[in-house]
């Protein structure tokens, strides 16, 4: 069991998605730079030293999760077949949140907390508006699905990131808006069912 816990490195027509590794710290570091995911309130240097900080656990998570027989949650390298240049993140992560406040789940107001297997990605800039993201996020669904048999991923964003949006579109995923105001961070959430879980 635990072998298909640890994610393997996995490849698409234009991508491959593998573990990360100390050397990736650099592009690592300028992503969040460049999509501004760094903390405002810390230097360059203390957020790169946040970042190596994230990677060291990012990987030493890879197999401790799988010892543990958790799922494949953390980021993963997208990098570019040709090149093995690193053009972003994708990965599995575990979302919290009060789903049943969404129209599919019940339209609950103030609904308890639940999880959910998440889908993560981000791209430097230049690389999207290509297909990359949803390339790598398709991969990442593939074997989710297929190896992992997970009955549903999830993806959240806020209303305003139409680029995230059409992603989980093109993914196939069911587009939900909180219809609720509280928490004020959990605004779009996109749903994919996996139809052949029970096949």
């Amino acid at each position: 069991m635990s072998s298909i816990m640890l994610l393997p490195v996995l490849e698409t027509e234009r991508l491959t998605i593998r573990p990360l590794v100390m050397s990736d710290l650099a592009p690592c570091h300028q992503l969040y730079v460049e999509i501004r995911w760094g903390d405002s309130a810390l230097s360059v240097e203390a957020n790169r030293e946040r970042r190596r900080s994230w990677l060291e656990w990012t990987i030493r998570n890879y197999e401790e999760l799988a010892r543990l027989l958790q799922p494949p949650y953390g980021d993963r390298a997208v990098t570019l077949k040709d090149s093995r240049r690193l053009i972003g993140l994708v990965g599995l992560v575990p979302l919290l949140a009060p789903f049943a406040q969404l129209r599919c789940f019940g339209n609950i107001e103030r609904a308890r907390f639940t999880t959910e297997m998440g889908l993560f990605w981000a791209m430097f800039p230049a690389m999207q508006g290509q297909g990359f993201a949803t390339e790598a996020a398709r991969a990442l669904i593939d074997y989710a699905f297929e190896t992992l048999h997970v009955g549903r991923i999830m993806a959240g964003t806020e209303y305003d990131n139409l680029a995230s949006i059409g992603v989980m579109r093109r993914l196939g995923m069911r587009i939900e808006r909180n219809p609720f105001a509280e928490p004020a961070w959990f605004q779009i959430t996109g749903i994919l069912e996996n139809d052949h879980a029970n096949s």
